[in-house]
């Protein structure tokens, strides 16, 4: 049983029976082109399609709001800091601390952006099983060693998990409560130098394993990826959004304006 949950990637939606490929391919050309966008307008826009991705997939929206919040939990902090620290015109004052115009715009700029990229990556991304999407990306010409890392990452990060949880276990036998002292701090060192040793132990030996069964540094799968009507559908509509969003912020470059 794996550590890593999935439960977005199955279901019978219309984003569920997508190409996995087509879905990758939008979702990275939308973050990229939502991290770096400035204006309201792009932003909102781009929220609103990934709102439509959101819809397409029909997941259940209890799990998609926890996702969405431990995000925002993250960003909340951004809003007692980053307005009372960006240089700008000062909106209210209390005290020695105050808020200006910019800093609040700009909060709320990168507010917008990262619930957008969430959604949209909750939509496409999350809906794709990883050990597909590890297949997906090594037919999309990614390096081979990134696809590896992440199937290994997947298969194996319960196995680390396990080990943690044995050792920590081997410390409360001992006796052993932490608290706010020197020995607490060294013996969780200790602890992390230990789970680094033995993970590298056990990724040596799994290593040696596959090669004795023929690794030669690929993997095959017997699933094969066919492109249907539906998953150019897809693109005909989200690649065209695309570029308005770009022609929304940078407007179409000079060699293409003739």
């Amino acid at each position: 049983m794996s550590a890593i949950q999935e439960p977005f990637a199955e279901g019978a939606s219309a984003a569920h029976r997508l190409d996995p490929r087509a879905k990758v391919v939008v979702a990275a050309l939308f973050a990229a082109l939502l991290a770096v966008a400035q204006t309201y307008a792009v932003v909102l826009a781009g929220l609103a399609l990934a709102l439509i991705w959101l819809v397409l997939a029909r997941l259940p929206l209890k799990k998609v709001v926890a996702r969405l919040l431990v995000v925002n939990s993250f960003i909340f902090f951004l809003w007692l800091v980053l307005p009372l620290t960006y240089p700008g015109q000062v909106v209210w004052r209390l005290g020695p601390l105050a808020a200006t115009r910019e800093g609040l715009v700009y909060t709320g700029l990168i507010t917008l952006k990262s619930n957008a990229i969430i959604i949209a990556l909750i939509a496409l991304i999350a809906t794709i099983p990883v050990i597909t999407l590890g297949q997906a990306l090594q037919t999309l010409r990614l390096p081979d060693k990134l696809c590896h890392l992440l199937l290994f990452t997947y298969r194996y990060l319960h196995v680390f998990e396990q080990e943690f949880q044995r050792l920590v276990q081997a410390m409360k036998i001992r006796g052993f409560k932490p608290g706010t002292n020197l020995h607490t701090y060294r013996s969780y060192a200790y602890l992390a130098a230990m789970l680094l040793v033995h993970s590298y132990d056990r990724a040596d030996r799994v290593f040696q394993a596959m090669l004795c069964r023929g690794f030669r540094g690929t993997f095959y799968s017997l699933r094969t990826f066919s492109w249907r009507r539906q998953d150019g559908f897809f693109l005909a509509l989200s690649l065209p959004a695309l570029v308005a969003l770009a022609y929304l912020e940078w407007g179409f470059p000079a060699f293409l304006r003739g």
